[in-house]
């Protein structure tokens, strides 16, 4: 199965790298491309696209904003950012808009053709550093105390997804914390699996921010 990508970047030589990095893959096809976001709102209208790789600071119309629009869609493409500025702000805002994934532009092309490939599957990509500034970043703001559960659906969880939903919610993945509870990683899949549904979220991304809108995860990164 190809992995339909759709470039948006105002940079026409980035574009032009991105996409001979991607035309190398056999699963993949660059299959539609713009120079900004109002562009792109118009092209996906009759592109078929699986992924997006979003640029954040670009004229007429802003990533962040591109995005949110985009997944406001109905059975919309995956969403992910990348860009050159490693800021809290474009993170946190990109992912509260509804991308899948966040990563600074200079990632290997592995990384890149890794988190397409997961953005592609369902999962989300977020660096843990990029999560680990932002729950430094944020947890300042959020409640302290025996306040985190003032989200009652977190009340659902058992103990052990509680666990699990800490450790996603700090960016590792589905293997680190298998091997940190000492599980396999098909049962932290289930937990996760299970946590998304509970929960009403999407993917791992949506669990991040929650986890710190409620003060499950505070400063440093520790429940």
């Amino acid at each position: 199965m190809t992995i339909r990508v759709m470039l948006v970047d105002d940079q026409v030589l980035l574009r032009t790298g991105f996409r001979m990095v991607l035309a190398a893959q056999p699963d993949m096809e660059v299959v539609a491309e713009a120079g900004d976001g109002v562009e792109a709102l118009q092209v996906l209208r009759s592109a078929d696209v699986d992924v997006v790789l979003m640029d954040v600071r670009m004229p007429k119309l802003d990533g962040v904003e591109t995005t949110r629009r985009i997944c406001s869609e109905p059975e919309p493409p995956k969403v992910l950012i990348l860009t050159t500025f490693d800021l809290d702000e474009y993170a946190f805002s990109g992912l509260k808009a509804g991308a899948s994934g966040f990563m600074l532009k200079d990632v290997p092309p592995g990384e890149l053709l890794a988190a397409i490939r997961s953005v592609h599957s369902g999962d989300a990509v977020v660096a843990p550093s990029t999560t680990r500034r932002l729950l430094d970043r944020f947890a300042p703001m959020l409640p302290t105390g025996g306040r985190e559960l003032q989200h009652k659906e977190l009340e659902r969880l058992t103990e052990r997804e509680r666990e699990v939903m800490i450790l996603v919610a700090q960016g590792l993945s589905n293997g680190e914390i298998a091997a940190r509870l000492v599980l396999s990683e098909a049962t932290v899949k289930t937990h996760v699996g299970r946590i998304l549904t509970k929960l009403g979220l999407r993917d791992r991304v949506q669990v991040v921010v929650l986890a710190y809108e409620t003060g499950l995860v505070r400063a440093g990164g520790h429940g």
